[in-house]
């Protein structure tokens, strides 16, 4: 079902949108996910086709060649998406993400040149913002950049970089050498191709395998003067921006992760038959799916709204942070129930809902923990 609201009515273009995203989801990429999950491969494989399809460049202004999609519409894709593969729609997410950043903070005519060919699978964009170190904590960034005639020279290591071994343009905190803290950390739209970039695939993860997760390390990288995006020491605020509407798209991939679960136990309920009768019909089933469906309706609520205010020019971080907390912990519950259900059967690979619950884990801790969220509700409730 999708993330619209039934109330809601679609314009024609954002149904076809949608309801394309839908068909291609369900079409291939449910059996490439399975595929990159077993073998930890890469989603960049299918990068071409999610650039002719112009999901590459839904939030890229119609001017320079992008769909200028509403932020309604594009969560609500990213939705169709994460159904059949969520590593998909979070490969999507962060690459429109850093889109979205060029768009607001490069000047003329870097931002034109870049944009105009985001669709393309060579101008691939990955996020650079943790460190070691420097998780929920972004400011203690120590990556450095040195400034140099022209530029910058780049040296340090950033990790759990998503997108990080195919991506062209690594959107990337630094702290400026020479420069008081409050003021040093700069926001670097580094050239993947550059020189002194060595980039380590992170393996082993729980879930979200066909995401890719690296670690780059910067020698002596040159960033041109123009890449810098906003202002020497806003950084931080660059990276935050990007955040509150990312979480919208972590939160609507969770919604799909959510509504794949409940479609899967769904069915199992009505096939698998003990006692004689479908397990559906017992009341225990029957209770973990109606506490799942209504989950699942609720985090499309907040994930709606959350979309809705951003298309109405408003930074709502309550709103961003409210659907990103509880879409991605009820997809968490659902994804446990669904395995329940399933019962042992749910327990093995062979079994979709068994990749799905190690799929739900991370949505609580990318974009900003489940903890995160809540000191950011609390935060902007004081405030009223």
């Amino acid at each position: 079902m999708s993330l619209a609201p039934s109330h809601v009515e679609l314009g024609e273009d954002q149904a076809a949108l949608i309801e394309a995203a839908r068909e291609f989801a369900r079409g291939e990429l449910l059996p490439l996910d399975r595929k990159w999950d077993q073998d930890e491969s890469s989603v960049a494989e299918v990068l071409p086709t999610l650039g002719g399809m112009g999901l590459l460049n839904m939030l890229v202004p119609e001017e320079l060649g992008g769909l200028g999609c509403s932020y309604s519409t594009y969560a609500a894709i990213l939705h169709e998406i994460s159904v059949c593969s969520p590593s998909t729609a979070v490969t999507i997410s962060v690459h429109s993400m850093v889109g979205a950043i060029v768009n607001r903070f490069a000047s003329e005519p870097l931002r034109s040149e870049v944009l105009s060919d985001w669709s393309s699978a060579a101008s691939f964009a990955a996020f650079a913002l943790s460190e070691a170190g420097a998780g929920s904590d972004a400011a203690a960034a120590k990556c450095a950049a040195a400034k140099v005639d022209g530029g910058y020279r780049l040296n340090g290591e950033k990790m759990w970089i998503t997108n990080g071994l195919s991506g062209r343009w690594f959107l990337t905190l630094v702290r400026l050498d020479g420069v008081p803290d409050g003021e040093s950390l700069c926001a670097l739209l580094v050239d993947g191709n550059e020189t002194g970039i060595e980039r380590t695939e992170i393996h082993g993860k729980m879930g979200i395998r066909g995401s890719e997760t690296a670690v780059a390390n910067f020698t002596d990288t040159f960033v041109p003067d123009d890449h810098l995006l906003g202002q020497p020491g806003q950084g931080l605020e660059v990276f935050l921006s990007s955040l509150n509407q990312g979480r919208i798209g972590i939160a609507a991939q969770a919604t799909g992760i959510g509504e794949a679960c409940l479609d899967e136990m769904v069915n199992y309920a009505r096939q698998r038959e003990q006692f004689g009768r479908p397990i559906g019909m017992f009341q225990g089933v029957g209770n973990m799916i109606a506490d799942s469906a209504v989950e699942l309706e609720a985090s499309k609520l907040l994930v709606w709204r959350a979309a809705y205010r951003v298309d109405a020019g408003e930074l709502d971080r309550q709103a961003s942070s409210m659907a990103k907390a509880y879409a991605s912990e009820a997809a968490n519950r659902i994804a446990y129930r669904a395995v329940q259900v399933h019962g042992g059967t749910g327990y093995v690979h062979e079994c979709r809902v068994e990749q799905l619950y190690r799929d739900a884990r991370v949505t609580t801790i990318y974009e900003g923990t489940s903890e995160i969220q809540r000191i950011i509700i609390a935060r902007e409730l004081a405030r009223l």
